[in-house]
Parts: structure tokens; C-alpha cells; sequence
């Protein structure tokens, strides 16, 4: 949420401002000084791998309604990444994954170029039955894709970049 969004102070219910405020222009209280930060969200995504595919899900809400992403989600506050992770898969696809290394960290931008947070992106294993493997909560698909079979229809610009890497290194082992 942009700071335009919020008009009255939290704590004197006075009418904000915009001021400036270390640099930048922040929603300030004129009676008690409150100033207005605004969190970025986050974000996490897993590229989970099994025999040589990946899992993706296709994405049933916007943004990027029908196009295919890496399993993932939003944050709760609270909640580190790892468990916010293994409960997004579980919720998206049904099964249970073993988080690894954090692989990189991108911008989260608006369509308008807006910067709302970071995407933690972590390598991960699928655990337990994969036969559990369904679409769900925001989800209308999950699959399992190889490396020349992945769709052309891809969400965001992470899901793009760490396929593309994924792409580059398995097809880099299966010539070697």
C-alpha cells in the first residue's frame, strides 16, 4: 500500500502530511510527530526439483492470472522464510518439501514500476507422496515441467530468471 493511503495518524487521529523525513517524503503527524514507514512485503519462491523437473503451478488470481509461476507466496508477519515457504507449497500444491539454500533475492515491483518488496528465492526437495501433487488455494494447476518442456506462458520475472538458470545448468549436465 502506497503512503497516499493513509490520511489520520494511528496514534492522535490527526490529519497526516507529507513531509520530508530522512531524505525522503514520509507521512508525518503535525500534532505528535509520528512519521509513517512504510514495510515492504515479502515474498518467497521455491524451485523444486525431483528426477529432473521443476514444479510449477499456474496461477488462478491476478496478477498473471493463467500464466505459470514457482510455487510461493507471501509472508505472514511473524513467520521466517523457510515456514512460510513450506506452508505456501503445501497450500499451492499439496506436498511437503525440505527448503535448501537461499538461491537469490529480486525486487518485487508493481506494473507501474513501484517497488512493493523482495522475493526470497531457496532451492528446494519435494518430501513424502508425490502422487498428493494437485492445484490449490490461488492455484488452478500444478506440474512437473523438464528442462524442454517448460511453458512459454511465465509470471513474473523471477520465475523467467531462475528457469532460465535451471534450464541452462540441467542442460549443461546432460551434455556432460
Amino acid at each position: 500500500m502506497s503512503q497516499q493511503h493513509y490520511h489520520f495518524c494511528p496514534l492522535c487521529g490527526h490529519t497526516l502530511e507529507d513531509r520530508p523525513f530522512e531524505g525522503k517524503l514520509r507521512r508525518t503527524c503535525p500534532a505528535c510527530s509520528f512519521v509513517y514507514f512504510p514495510d515492504p512485503k515479502v515474498a518467497v519462491v521455491a524451485l523444486v526439483e525431483e528426477r529432473g523437473r521443476v514444479l510449477l503451478i499456474r496461477r488462478a488470481v491476478e496478477p498473471a492470472r493463467g500464466l505459470w509461476a514457482l510455487p510461493g507466496g507471501y509472508m505472514d508477519a511473524g513467520e521466517m522464510p523457510v515456514a512460510a515457504l513450506r506452508r505456501e507449497v503445501r497450500e499451492e500444491t499439496g506436498l511437503d518439501v525440505t527448503v535448501g539454500n537461499l538461491l537469490e533475492i529480486f525486487p518485487m515491483v508493481n506494473r507501474g514500476g513501484a517497488s512493493l518488496g523482495i522475493v526470497l528465492a531457496f532451492d528446494a526437495q519435494a518430501q513424502g507422496d508425490l502422487s498428493v501433487l494437485t492445484g490449490a488455494d490461488d492455484v488452478d494447476e500444478a506440474a512437473w515441467f523438464a528442462p524442454h518442456d517448460l511453458p512459454a506462458e511465465l509470471a513474473f520475472d523471477s520465475t523467467k530468471e531462475l528457469l532460465a538458470k535451471w534450464q541452462a545448468r540441467m542442460n549443461h549436465h546432460s551434455r556432460s
